[in-house]
């Protein structure tokens, strides 16, 4: 019987994830799931055939020119590929895969929750009674921003923006976005496409980040485009906090041109921005929009269908490079 492919997975998965590993692959785990350093990255891939990363572990063209030619895969735990350097891969016969359509349920549900935390004053109400300061109220007390009837903004009308715009749909909320290319409407259901970022924003009481990090897309929210929203609009964030210019944001936030926002991501992970989390309207989640048991299945199993393909000779279904 030939040996099992030997595979490095760099955090902890699921118990039924690691099961299912261990029966198909010579497993290498992170045992007390610590983030590698670069240099132990490199040199714990030295003797594998496969690594199964997540977006914790950053293969640049520095890692990947470092890594042994035995290894010909590596096949992400994420959706997100911008921790990995593609063009390299490619260029050095590495096989790069992802995770795409078993996380757009739960993360939709991270930036519905986002977006009624920032809306109405969640986490300044939360605080407010655990620290046992709540002895008032009056109709003016706490008051908030309702999102029924509002423009729900799209920016990357992707698996994730389709289903956070169902989700939006069913709190009566008026569905606009921005694509490279309008989807079909089978998809759309009816929801308003803008050829431009500057349309799009102008008409989104709540604006809802799904596009990938990219050059293009990075620091796309800045002092420039928040000018271009309505005042006292919503900015809710579940994709990547690279997109976001957080000084800029801090600024509208401060300055009341944004009524809120809900971030689940932002440019320094872990930790998050201390200027923001000062602030009171603001709702904020450790980036988790995918933290669910489910999905936490499905990502891992995807991520070894991808494996199992490749080491059966046949083309990963997820193949990004």
């Amino acid at each position: 019987m030939p040996d099992k492919p030997r595979l490095l997975i760099t955090r902890k998965l699921t118990d039924a994830v690691l099961i299912r590993a261990a029966r198909d692959y010579d497993v290498t785990v992170n045992a007390d799931d610590h983030v590698f350093a670069t240099d132990e990255l490199i040199a714990k891939c030295q003797d594998v055939d496969a690594v199964l990363p997540c977006h914790s572990e950053h293969f640049s063209a520095d890692v990947i020119s470092a890594l042994p030619e035995r290894l010909k895969i590596i096949a992400n735990h994420s959706v997100g590929v911008d921790h990995v350097d593609l063009v390299a891969a490619k260029d050095a016969g590495v096989v790069v895969t992802n995770t795409p359509d078993v996380l757009s349920d739960a993360t939709a549900e991270i930036a519905m929750l986002c977006m009624l935390g920032a809306a109405r004053r969640g986490a300044e109400g939360d605080a407010m009674i655990r620290a046992g300061k709540w002895d008032f109220w009056s109709p003016a007390f706490m008051v908030g921003r309702q999102v029924t009837g509002k423009r729900f903004g799209v920016l990357g009308m992707g698996r994730v923006g389709q289903v956070a715009a169902e989700r939006a749909r069913g709190f009566g909320m008026i569905v606009h976005y921005h694509n490279r290319k309008p989807v079909p409407e089978h998809l759309a259901k009816g929801a308003v496409f803008h050829d431009t970022v500057e349309g799009l924003f102008a008409n989104s009481d709540v604006l809802s980040l799904h596009c990938p990090a990219t050059p293009q897309t990075t620091g796309i929210i800045n002092k420039d485009t928040i000018a271009l929203l309505p005042d006292r609009a919503i900015l809710v964030n579940t994709a990547r906090g690279n997109l976001v210019d957080e000084a800029a944001l801090a600024d509208a936030l401060e300055s009341g041109k944004l009524f809120a926002a809900g971030l689940d991501v932002f440019c320094d992970e872990p930790g998050g921005n201390q200027r923001i989390s000062a602030l009171k309207n603001v709702f904020l989640l450790p980036h988790v929009g995918s933290a669910t048991e489910e999905t936490r299945d499905a990502m891992g199993y995807r991520a070894l269908d991808n494996l199992d393909a490749y080491f059966k000779g046949r083309e990963p279904g997820d193949r990004v490079a």
